[in-house]
């Protein structure tokens, strides 16, 4: 009932967005004050007031916003109090077509519970924007958090299991999953996959307590463990309860001694799995970046700031370690009997949906795996499958204006970017499946005059430009 009600108000993130401004959702409680103001003294400005800026309402303007009966239901939730005003005790939020409830926004101070339950956070767009979004039978989300990730998996699952250490998050799981009138949804308590027993997922979602961290402060930020060690558990789990042929998406942190060597812990975790694997870093500091970064609500209160400071960079040194990353590990269980790996760093302001990006991209590494010899891709047929952004870097030279350097980016999704010859990206931008690459890298060759050196260049760099094309799903095998 308080689902339906909210909707019918009109309550969504494009009418958030709209009364608030596109950065409405990174806005803290200390932009409140001006938040507020913004608002019209309609029906939907009363929601957005009480259940996304979490101000007191008058009653009765909660009655002509909801109704009578949707107020009930409000009261039934626990979500409110109700008086004379409804004083919200949480906040939810439009999340696509979702909504969320969640005890954001945090205490000022920084000082909220160790059961807290935040709802879309940064981390939670990174991992939905690299979940792969095709129709499977059961799927598991580890760490569910509010349930975020599981809802959002529920639109094309059949049955979605949540799994949560805290009990607290699961009581929000289950209520937003009546929230949004879904049934498909069962919660488990318990550590990790233990919950999971010996099942098989053909997706997994995992958006765990990962932060390299000396206490254990809050369930959603400090997992207890060592290390990175949590991270390399999830990776490891993941790949235990992975179908064949099934995707996990995972975000993860890992240590380095060695600021120029990053990311050899990952890669040595995915190398014994049975599971084809991408690491994507999105951020990463040194030791004191790391401290400061996951401590900024001290930042107004030196002493406490300092202290933090030092006990974080103490525990970090005593490991030896130097750079901390944070990111997302993907896998795809695979047959074998090769698997692959590979590495490349994202922008997470430039990180679009690439769910279907990432199914092309493991296809096509599959296929590749598969040629006896790297110049057996010659044979193939390939077709551009993405978006591209072709550009070229001009010169003048002696009174005309010449092609020095060209870059092909993948123009959606991950943003991914591959630099080679100008007439080589030429080439490969304007596949479209009908013909070898092989005889379209002759006939290039011969059109342009080249000599047999220049065109065994030439067919060394398409080569090199489609395998990297093909392994970041930007092109696809006919």
């Amino acid at each position: 009932m308080l689902g339906d009600a909210l909707r019918a108000v009109g309550y969504s993130e494009a009418a958030v967005t709209r009364l608030l401004g596109d950065e409405a959702y990174s806005d803290g409680r200390e932009d409140v004050p001006v938040a507020e103001r913004r608002l019209p003294g309609t029906p939907l400005g009363t929601v957005v007031r009480a259940f996304f800026l979490e101000l007191p309402v008058p009653t009765r303007d909660a009655v002509r916003a909801l109704g009578r009966g949707g107020l009930d239901a409000l009261a039934t939730t626990g979500l409110a109090e109700i008086g004379d005003e409804v004083v919200p005790l949480g906040r939810i939020l439009p999340v696509g077509d979702l909504l969320i409830a969640s005890d954001d926004f945090p205490d000022e101070d920084g000082e909220q519970p160790a059961d807290y339950v935040a709802a879309y956070t940064p981390t939670s767009r990174i991992l939905d924007s690299l979940t792969p979004r095709r129709r499977v039978a059961r799927a598991l989300d580890v760490g569910t958090g509010s349930g975020v990730q599981a809802l959002l998996t529920a639109r094309h699952a059949g049955h979605v299991v949540a799994t949560d250490v805290n009990a607290r998050a699961l009581a929000y799981t289950e209520l937003n999953a009546a929230l949004n009138g879904m049934e498909n949804v069962e919660c488990r308590q318990g550590s990790l996959f233990e919950p999971a027993g010996g099942e098989q997922f053909e997706l997994i979602t995992c958006n765990a307590p990962y932060v390299v961290s000396p206490e254990k402060r809050w369930a959603y930020r400090d997992s207890g463990f060592q290390a990175d060690e949590i991270s390399e558990r999830v990776v490891r789990g993941a790949a235990d309860h992975l179908a064949e042929g099934g995707f996990a998406t995972l975000l993860v942190s890992w240590i380095a001694g060695d600021p120029d060597e990053p990311d050899e812990r990952p890669l040595a975790w995915t190398e014994t799995i049975g599971c084809d694997s991408w690491i994507i870093p999105i951020w990463g500091s040194d030791a004191l970046g790391h401290a400061a970064t996951w401590n900024d609500q001290l930042a107004d209160d030196d002493e406490r700031f300092a202290a933090a400071l030092d006990t974080w960079t103490d525990y970090l040194a005593g490991l030896g370690v130097r750079w901390v990353s944070e990111g997302a590990v993907l896998l795809r269980r695979s047959r074998g009997p090769r698997f692959t790996a590979r590495v490349d760093e994202v922008d997470e302001d430039d990180l679009e949906d690439a769910g279907e990006q990432i199914e092309r991209a493991f296809e096509a590494r599959a296929r590749l795996s598969e040629l006896r010899r790297p110049a057996d891709l010659l044979d193939a047929r390939l077709a551009v499958a993405a978006p591209l952004l072709l550009e070229h870097e001009l010169e003048p030279r002696r009174g005309r204006t010449a092609v020095v350097a060209a870059s092909l980016q993948v123009a959606e999704g991950t943003q991914s970017t591959v630099d080679a010859s100008p007439r080589a990206l030429e080439l490969v931008a304007a596949l479209d499946g009908t013909k070898r690459l092989g005889d379209l890298v002759q006939a290039s060759a011969e059109r342009l005059g080249l000599s047999e050196s220049e065109t065994s260049q030439l067919r060394r760099e398409v080569l090199e430009a489609c395998r990297e094309l093909l392994e970041l799903g930007a092109l696809r095998f006919q």
